[in-house]
C-alpha cells in the first residue's frame, strides 16, 4: 500500500489510523517516515483490516469533497440589476460597432476619400497649436479638466476639494461646486448632457449639475478615489481607486452595479472605448486590463510598463489603446492582436495624462510632471509638437469635441487653453 506524499494527507491518515497527526519537533519527511513504519508494522502483525479502511475513508471523503465543489459556480453571481446593465451595454455597443467598421470599409474603398490626406491635415493642423488662454484656476493645485460636450464649458477640480465650472472661450468662472470633504482628483462631463461627475480622496464620487447643485453621491469605495470615467451612453459612471478596485455605477439610481478586482495594487485610472463595449483600468501594479462589459470577462492584460501605470485611452478608430506611465514610456497596444506596437520615450518625467484626438485619434496628447504635453502622431508616433508653458507638473488634459482645443491643469494652479492658429485667426477675421 502507497504512503501519500501530501503532508496533509500523511496527517489525515495518522488520524484515522488513531495515532498522533504530529510529534514535537517533527518534520513532514519525519512524520512520512513514521506513518511508512507504522503501517508496515500493522500489516505483519495482521491489521491490514484497518489500513483498507483508513484508505476507504479517504477515497470517500474525497470523494464527497468533489461532490461540494462541484455543486457550487466557480463565479461569483451579480445582481439582476448587473445583468440588465449588461444586455443595456450590448444592445448599445453592437450596433455602434457595426456602424464604426461599415464607415472604416466604406472610406477604404471609396476612391474620393483620402484618409492619408485627411490625416495629414490634421497633423499639420496640431503643429499650430499655440497658447490662447491662460488662468489662474485655484488657490491650491489643479488635478483634473474636463470640455463639456460642445466645449462651451469647462470644468475643474483642485487639492481644495472644489470644482469649478468655468464658461468658454473666455474662461469666465460661472459656478463653484462645494461637498467634498477632501482634495478633488478629477472631473468629467458627461457625454449625453450638461451633467458633470467628480472624484474626491473622501471615498466618494458624486453628480453635479452645472449650476453647483448635487445630484448624487456615490458611496462604497473604501480608499481614495483617482480618476473617473462616464460610459459612453451616459448611464453609467466608473470610477477607480486605492482601495485596488474599479466600480461601475448606475447614473439613474446611484446603485452599485460591479465591483471589479483584479489589480494587486491600487486602480488609478479607467476609461471606456467608444463602442461602449470594453472598459480598461491602470494601477500601481505596471499593467493595465482591459474588461469586456457585456460578458465580465476579463479581455487581456497590457504587460510591458516598468512603474505604476497612470493614464488609459481608447482611439476613436476601435482598436488602439494608449497607457502612460511613471516609467517615462507611453506605450500604443493593438486590440486586435493583442501586442504592443510602440513604445514612446515620451517626457523626461513621469506621464500623468494620455488622450486620443476624439474625432478620428489623427493625433494623440500626453502629459507630464516634466511641466510639458507632447502631441504625437497617430500614424508614426513622431512628435508633431511640445506645449510649453506650465510652471509645474502637468496633471491632466483633455482635447475638445472638434480637436481644435486643448485645456491643461498643472500644480501651478493655471489652467492653460491651446488652440490652432488656423481657428484663433478664422475667429478674428469673424469678429
Amino acid at each position: 500500500m502507497a504512503v501519500p506524499t501530501n503532508d496533509s494527507a500523511v496527517q489525515a491518515r495518522l488520524r484515522r489510523l488513531g495515532e498522533p497527526v504530529t510529534l514535537f519537533g517533527e518534520r513532514e519527511m519525519e512524520r512520512r517516515d513514521r506513518l511508512r513504519a507504522l503501517m508496515v508494522r500493522l500489516e505483519a502483525e495482521g491489521h491490514l483490516d484497518r489500513l483498507l479502511r483508513a484508505q476507504e475513508e479517504e477515497q470517500g471523503s474525497a470523494g464527497a469533497e468533489e461532490e461540494e465543489q462541484i455543486q457550487y459556480p466557480f463565479f461569483t453571481e451579480g445582481t439582476q440589476e448587473l445583468l440588465k446593465a449588461r444586455v443595456d451595454i450590448a444592445q448599445y455597443s453592437l450596433p455602434r460597432a457595426k456602424a464604426r467598421i461599415e464607415r472604416a470599409k466604406r472610406r477604404h474603398d471609396d476612391p474620393d476619400e483620402d484618409p492619408e490626406a485627411e490625416a495629414n491635415l490634421v497633423v499639420k493642423q496640431a503643429e499650430d497649436f499655440v497658447l490662447e488662454c491662460s488662468e489662474i484656476g485655484d488657490d491650491r493645485p489643479l488635478t483634473g479638466c474636463s470640455f463639456s460636450r460642445d466645449a462651451s464649458m469647462l470644468a475643474t477640480s483642485s487639492w481644495s476639494g472644489m470644482i469649478k465650472v468655468w464658461s468658454m472661450p473666455q474662461v469666465t468662472k460661472i459656478a463653484t461646486l462645494k461637498g467634498h470633504t477632501e482634495r478633488a482628483t478629477d472631473v468629467t462631463f458627461s457625454p449625453v448632457d450638461g451633467c458633470l461627475a467628480t472624484a474626491s480622496a473622501d471615498k466618494t464620487a458624486k453628480l453635479w449639475k452645472t449650476d453647483g447643485s448635487l445630484l448624487m453621491s456615490f458611496d462604497g469605495h473604501l480608499d481614495r478615489l483617482a480618476r473617473l470615467a462616464f460610459h459612453p451612453s451616459g448611464k453609467y459612471l466608473g470610477t477607480a481607486s486605492f482601495d485596488k478596485t474599479w466600480r461601475l455605477w448606475d447614473v439613474i439610481t446611484g446603485k452599485e452595479l460591479l465591483l471589479q478586482e483584479g489589480h494587486s495594487r491600487s486602480v488609478y485610472g479607467v476609461s471606456f472605448h467608444p463602442d461602449g463595449s470594453l472598459a480598461a483600468s491602470c494601477g500601481l501594479d505596471s499593467n493595465a486590463r482591459v474588461w469586456d462589459l457585456r460578458s465580465g470577462r476579463l479581455w487581456g492584460n497590457l504587460m510591458g510598463h516598468v512603474k505604476p501605470v497612470l493614464g488609459v485611452s481608447f482611439s476613436p478608430n476601435g482598436y488602439l489603446v494608449a497607457t502612460g506611465s511613471e516609467d517615462n514610456f507611453c506605450r500604443i497596444w493593438d486590440l486586435r492582436n493583442k501586442r504592443m506596437l510602440y513604445s514612446i520615450p515620451a517626457h523626461k518625467s513621469l506621464i500623468s495624462h494620455v488622450k486620443f484626438e476624439p474625432q478620428e485619434g489623427y493625433y494623440l496628447a500626453t502629459s507630464s510632471y516634466d511641466t510639458k504635453v507632447a502631441l504625437w502622431s497617430a500614424r508614426d508616433y513622431k512628435p508633431i509638437k511640445s506645449l510649453v508653458g506650465h510652471e509645474s507638473k502637468v496633471t491632466s488634459l483633455d482635447i475638445s469635441g472638434d480637436g481644435q482645443q486643448i485645456v491643461t491643469v498643472s500644480h501651478d494652479r493655471t489652467i492653460k487653453i491651446w488652440s490652432c492658429k488656423s481657428r484663433a485667426q478664422d475667429e478674428m477675421e469673424l469678429d
